[in-house]
This record gives C-alpha cells, structure tokens and sequence, in this order.
C-alpha cells in the first residue's frame, strides 16, 4: 500500500509498537513529559533524546515471509538540541553491519559517514532558495 495510507490506518503498528526515542539524562529512560496542556513539547537547547526507530517481525506473522520471523532491528542516535539545530552525540560511532561487526571483532571500524551537527538555518535557506 502507500506509506501516507498504512502510517493513516495504522497499519506499521505491528511492526512498530513504540514511538522514535526518549528523553536521555542521568538514566537511561530519563524522567519529563511529551505533552504539555495536551500539546507536544517544544524542543530547547540543552535537551537531549534519543532518536532510535525500531521494527520487530513477531513469529507468525501473516502476510511475512517466515525467513523474517523472530527478527528485530533498532538504530539508535543520541542527540543534543543545540541553539542552532542539533548535535548528533554518536555521529562518530559505528551504525553499519560491517562496521559494527569488524568493532565486534577487535578490528577498526570504517569512519562514519554522517555529520555530526545540523543546523536549522541551513534548512531554512534550503526552503527560501526553492520558493
């Protein structure tokens, strides 16, 4: 189906049971609320969450090959909200097979390919230009 129809009917639930990251701190989970009066909270330099999107394939579920069964995948980044936009706190490790592997195995991992901050403005100058 269209992604904008099963995110609608909620069809990725039973792959996808819990939401994009928390709040990080002094543990793991860290203690504050999402809402406020009803409304999501706005993000404020200082903070820092995790943004780690996760897909689990129960056994038996229909409509899945049985070679994905039993299987579960979460990638995980920690970042900072910064004044200008955002710092990816663990930009500089490992997040692909090999890499993760060959660090499993006591070998240097390849460099990462991802910056490490970003910030709004440039966003925003990205929007403006195409107008």
């Amino acid at each position: 189906g269209r992604p904008a129809d099963l995110v609608k009917s909620g069809a990725y639930r039973q792959f996808y049971m819990h939401r994009t990251g928390h709040w990080l701190g002094l543990d793991v989970h860290d203690v504050g609320d999402y809402k406020i009066d009803d409304q999501w909270r706005l993000l404020e330099p200082g903070m820092v969450l995790t943004v780690e999107p996760g897909l689990y394939i129960a056994p038996g579920t229909k409509g899945v090959a049985r070679k994905w069964w039993g299987i579960g995948i979460r990638i995980e980044d920690d970042v900072l909200v910064t004044k200008d936009g955002c710092e990816v706190l663990t930009a500089d490790l490992p997040s692909d097979a090999d890499a993760i592997e060959a660090l499993m195995a006591g070998q240097e991992p390849a460099p990462p390919r991802r910056p490490a901050r970003r910030k709004a403005a440039k966003k925003k100058a990205r929007k403006a230009k195409a107008s």
